[in-house]
């Protein structure tokens, strides 16, 4: 399965060690393909530097990690905004650039989408469920 993570997701993975959005990104990133680009690397690097003031050696050590596991698109360009967020909208031109199958998110504008262009987009804690019933299909 491809999987785009959003950049929240990320976050919570990387400050929150052992929570479920690590778990879960760890896990996929074994067993899955996640997709990312240099939009939401770059948003996260920005983010854990500056609003969570992490050492910027961990920052880019954790990036670096995430090049090596993750495949990097560039995000397909929208034809008109679809999220009031442009933000929003560049994960979901990395979704679309990646082929992916889901979009694991926090951000309440891209979960009440539910579905975009047939890419599922979800909760971290609503994962495990949603890869159970694409095993079943």
């Amino acid at each position: 399965m491809r999987i785009v993570f959003d950049t929240n997701v990320l976050i919570a993975a990387l400050i929150t060690t052992d929570g479920v959005c690590a778990a879960l990104v760890k896990r996929c990133a074994q067993v899955h393909t996640p997709i990312s680009s240099e939009f939401i690397l770059d948003e996260l690097h920005e983010k854990l530097f500056g609003k969570f003031k992490r050492r910027a050696v961990d920052v880019d050590d954790a990036i670096g990690l995430l090049r090596e596991r993750f495949i990097i698109v560039v995000p397909a360009l929208m034809n008109e905004p679809v999220c009031r967020d442009p933000d929003d909208d560049a994960v979901l031109g990395t979704a679309i650039a990646g082929l992916a199958d889901c979009i694991v998110t926090g951000d309440k504008d891209l979960l009440a989408l539910e579905q975009y262009e047939g890419i599922d987009i979800l909760q971290p804690n609503g994962f495990d469920e949603y890869e159970q019933r694409q095993v079943q299909d």
